[in-house]
Order: C-alpha cells, then structure tokens, then sequence
C-alpha cells in the first residue's frame, strides 16, 4: 500500500509483488492507521541496517522472525552476509517466494532454540547485526531474556535492534485496529529498553525512539503529511504511542 502513493515514506516493489502472488485476503488491513507505524518502524529499522552495512560492508546481518520481510531486496549492498530466519511453517511459505544464494541463507526454526546460532557462526564472521522487528513482543518475557542471553553469549559485541511493547499496548490489544483481526497475541509486557541492559550487563543502549520522536535523519526526509502527523501525536502524549519503542543495543 505504502508503495503505490505518490509520495511514499518507503518503497518496496517486491512486497508488491509477493501480496499479489499470495492466496490471502489483505483487505480487512486496508487504511488501518497502524499500517503508517509498521511503514516507520520498518523505515527506521532500514537506516539502522545501512548504518551498519556502512560502517561494516562485509558484516553479516540476521532477520529474527523475518516473515515475508523484504529487507534485503531493500538495503542489500553487495558484500554482506545475510541469514533470514523464522518458524519452519513461514519459513515453507518464504520459500515459495524467495531464492537461497551464496550470501542468503534461509533458517527454519524457533529463535528459542539456540541451535540456530550455530549455522550462523559457522557460516559468517562477525560482526554481525540481528533484526527483531515485531516479534520478541509476542513470547513470553523468559524467553525474550534467553534469547538476549544467548546473543550475548554467542556474538559478544553484535548489534541488536529489537522493539518493546509497554502494558497499556499489551493489555489493550484485543482491541486494536490490527492486532484484533489476527490471532496472535503480545505477551511481553516492557517498561522501557533498560530493562534489557539490567539483564546483560555491559549491553549499550545506543537508541530508543517512539513512533513520535524518531531521529532527524529518518523524520526529516519523510512526506510531508507524515511529518505533520508525528508532530500531532508528539502533542496527545498518547500511551499507546508513547509506550511503544524501538530500540537498537551493542551487546557486551
């Protein structure tokens, strides 16, 4: 959706493609305004992979439940190394849609099963950069903290972009525009991204912004109707904006 406006925050002609080709009905999301937060947080998310990829050309980077997601055919610059992994059902799907090569690589499998890792390191140096866009927010908080242990364990010194939920989002999202139509359910409720450096000690949290208060460089280049939106809801102050965060880590 966000492809086809004359003025988009994001382009992504392969999203286009891949919704087309699927026997699903994506209406029921039609002009949902969650729709625009799930544009930025994938806006976001991109500069934080470029600004990686920038600074480590030949770094690996590895999407934690990928899904469908399209980040590679986006930010991909050549040299990197990416692993792109999920539940071994979605990972079936993605694979209908997408094509292995020498520097991507598939992994079907649970993110609480540290075995994944293991092809990881086996099969790129670091450093590497892991993505978990909208994911960790629907497992229980005990798994969240293993999974950050086990980053943390096995790729001391990696980047870790990952978003947080607060209780007012997670309590409220049975009625939420998008959330309500879907089964799954958020079940980690986060105050704040300091909550993970308590877990790991030594993590830096290097950034955390709200739908509201993103960076210069990501606000600044955005249509101008997203612009004038975000300054409107920097001034409501509204929990359900305001809790939800998306943070970028150096693990120790």
């Amino acid at each position: 959706m966000e492809h086809r406006k004359e003025d988009a925050a994001l382009r992504d002609p392969r999203a286009e493609e891949i919704v087309a080709a699927l026997p699903y009905d994506f209406r029921r999301f039609d002009g949902l305004p969650s729709l625009v937060g799930t544009v930025l947080r994938s806006v976001l998310f991109d500069r934080w992979v470029r600004d990686f990829l920038t600074t480590h050309p030949s770094g690996t980077v590895v999407e934690i439940g990928t899904g469908l997601n399209t980040r590679y055919e986006r930010v991909d610059n050549g040299r990197a190394r990416w692993f792109e992994l999920d539940l071994p059902d979605v990972i079936e799907v993605r694979r209908s849609l997408f094509t292995d090569t020498p520097r991507r690589t598939t992994i079907a499998a649970s993110v609480t099963d540290g075995t994944w890792t293991e092809a990881v390191a086996a099969g790129a140096d670091g450093p590497y950069f892991f993505s978990a866009e909208a994911v960790l927010p629907f497992l229980d908080e005990a798994d969240v903290r293993a999974v950050v242990g086990l980053l943390a364990e096995r790729f001391p010194g990696s980047w870790l972009a990952l978003d947080t939920a607060g209780p007012a989002i997670v309590g409220d999202q049975d009625r939420h525009d998008a959330l309500s139509k879907v089964d799954a359910r958020m079940r980690w409720s986060c105050a704040g991204p300091d909550v993970i450096t308590q877990w790991c000690p030594g993590t830096e949290l290097i950034a955390s912004h709200t739908l509201s208060a993103l960076p210069p460089r990501v606000y600044d280049p955005l249509p101008a109707a997203y612009r004038e939106m975000l300054t409107g809801l920097a001034g409501q102050r509204l929990p359900q904006v305001e809790e939800y965060r998306m943070n970028l880590f150096r693990l120790p």
